[in-house]
């Protein structure tokens, strides 16, 4: 099981709570987990990655175990942490001003 944590704005959009667990068929890479997320909250399709190209959008970025996986290929394995639900993957809304 995946835990999934997803900023405000996405939450209110797909009318869950903090945090979403996600069952991935086959190796729980990035794209895996964004798939499944889509797939049971089609309202989020095109919010987090570009229908088309399936390329992050610019102000998301994703957080595991404390590390930043924004600019990882969609392919990578997720961490064991997030693997096993020690820890959530956070999908987080950026910022950018000065």
């Amino acid at each position: 099981m995946i835990r999934v944590s997803l900023p405000f704005h996405l939450r209110s959009l797909a009318n869950v709570e903090r945090e979403v667990k996600l069952e991935v068929a086959g190796e729980p890479t990035f794209a895996a987990v964004l798939e499944e997320l889509e797939s049971q909250y089609p309202m989020l399709q095109g919010t987090i990655r570009d229908h088309v190209s399936k390329e992050r959008r610019p102000f998301i970025r994703f957080f595991a175990c404390g590390q930043d996986f924004s600019h990882q290929p969609t392919d990578t394995p997720l961490p064991d942490c997030v693997r096993d639900g020690r820890e959530p993957l956070r999908i987080v809304g950026a910022m950018s001003g000065g």
